[in-house]
Formats: structure tokens, C-alpha cells, sequence
């Protein structure tokens, strides 16, 4: 059993005083990093929903496995193009309306692939540097992208073991953010943060699709319990991954 009396409850990076940082690292030297974004997720969800995802689920693991949970990132790369001086990105360009991309209220978050890399790579090396040897990153689709793409460099430069949360066959609907602020989404939100979900802002008639959703249709099937067993289930596949990771930097 860990003993939790001589280990601060509190997981948050900036939260944690000196102590108590030693403390959580000798015990699990992981860092648990949120790829989020300020990004439109449907008049439903917040604008931060990649964020306050992965964070909720980083947290959860936290308490379980050990280590820290680093501030969320909220910049990101994704699709975009300019269009007569005005620039459009992600959600933007599939929410056309008379076959013109439309910019959505609220997003403000794009940088492009390679600033995003220099940022991920700059804040691996400060991690690695403080001491960490897992590092766990998960949140916004082409963040996680990025930085699944990277592993392997990046696990040689700076002397870590790295990680994403999406399995290889997410098809059950399952996963921590497979798609974008349809079913998926909305049910992590939902067990998370319930009251960040606001349903009675969109449309009922299911014939009425709504405005920058992609995936299952949230309306029919989202739910807090969907949500709590995709947490549950990918909880125990990462506790797995993760505890394996420790004893292998104990070896």
C-alpha cells in the first residue's frame, strides 16, 4: 500500500510546495501533461473542454499511480488556410455555411506544427530537468498527434519514457477524446464536469445537426455514465502502462 499520509494529496504541479514536490516525484516520477486548446466545441461544451478533459483524467490518474499533473497547455496546431486576409482553423473549416469557411466564436488558440513542436520539446527538456522520467501527454487531437509522432526522438533526447491515452482500436467509442464534441466528448465532460454541459443549447430535432460537431450524435448518445466507464476502463489500462513504466526506472 502507498503511503498516502507521508505523500501530499494535492497532484497539481503549481500547487505543490517544494516538499511536497520531492515528495510526489521520489515516489512516482511522472508528470501528467494537458494538451488543451481554447477551441469551439459546440454551443454545448466550454471552450476549454480539450483542457478540462485530459486534466480531469490526468488528476484521476494521479491519485491512483502517483506523479504530477503539469498546467494544461492551450495552444495548438491544427488545419488551417487564409482566405482574403482572414485566417481560419480547425472547427472553422468544416462548419461552412453558403461554401465559406465560418470563424466560431471563442477559438483562440492556433500556432502552427512547428512552433508546437519547439514548445512540446522545450517543455519535455524542463521536465526531464526537474527530475521527471514518464511523461504522459493527452488532450486536443492534433496536439496529441504531434507529440505521438515525436515519441521515439524525443524519448532519446531528453532521457524519458512517453505516453498518449488513445488505445489502437478505440471503435467501442471508448477512448479519452476520439472525436469532437459529439458523444465522446460530451460524456467525458458530463463525468467530469457536469456542470460545464449545457444540452438546452442546442437543437433537440435530431434532423438539425449541430454547428462543429463531429462523431456520434451527443444528443442521443451521450451520457455522465458513458463517460465514467471510458474513464474507468482507460484508468486501468494507463495504471498498467504507467506502473510497468515505474519499475522499469526502479530497475
Amino acid at each position: 500500500m502507498r503511503r498516502w499520509n507521508k505523500i501530499s494529496a494535492i497532484v497539481n504541479y503549481e500547487e505543490l510546495t517544494p516538499t511536497e514536490f520531492r515528495a510526489r516525484l521520489a515516489d512516482a516520477p511522472i508528470a501528467y501533461l494537458p494538451l488543451g486548446t481554447l477551441e469551439w466545441h459546440g454551443e454545448h461544451l466550454p471552450l476549454g473542454s480539450d483542457g478540462i478533459q485530459s486534466r480531469g483524467f490526468f488528476v484521476e490518474l494521479a491519485h491512483q499511480v502517483g506523479g504530477i499533473v503539469v498546467p494544461m497547455l492551450f495552444l495548438g496546431p491544427d488545419s488551417s488556410i487564409s482566405l482574403t486576409g482572414d485566417e481560419f482553423y480547425g472547427m472553422d473549416l468544416i462548419s461552412f455555411r453558403d461554401e465559406k469557411p465560418e470563424q466560431l466564436p471563442g477559438s483562440a488558440y492556433w500556432v502552427s506544427d512547428d512552433l508546437f513542436e519547439h514548445i512540446l520539446s522545450a517543455t519535455l527538456k524542463q521536465l526531464s530537468r526537474a527530475g521527471f522520467r514518464i511523461v504522459v501527454a493527452h488532450g486536443h487531437g492534433p496536439s496529441t498527434t504531434i507529440f505521438q509522432k515525436h515519441i521515439v526522438y524525443w524519448e532519446q533526447l531528453y532521457g524519458l519514457e512517453l505516453f498518449v491515452c488513445w488505445r489502437q482500436d478505440e471503435s467501442d467509442g471508448l477512448g479519452i477524446m476520439t472525436d469532437h464534441a459529439a458523444a465522446n466528448e460530451t460524456s467525458l465532460v458530463m463525468a467530469l464536469r457536469p456542470d460545464l454541459v449545457h444540452m438546452e443549447n442546442i437543437s433537440s430535432a435530431t434532423d438539425d445537426w449541430p454547428l462543429g460537431i463531429m462523431g456520434d450524435d451527443p444528443r442521443i448518445h451521450a451520457s455522465a455514465e458513458n463517460g465514467r466507464i471510458a474513464i474507468d476502463m482507460q484508468s486501468e489500462r494507463m495504471r498498467e502502462l504507467l506502473t510497468e513504466a515505474l519499475e522499469r526506472t526502479r530497475g
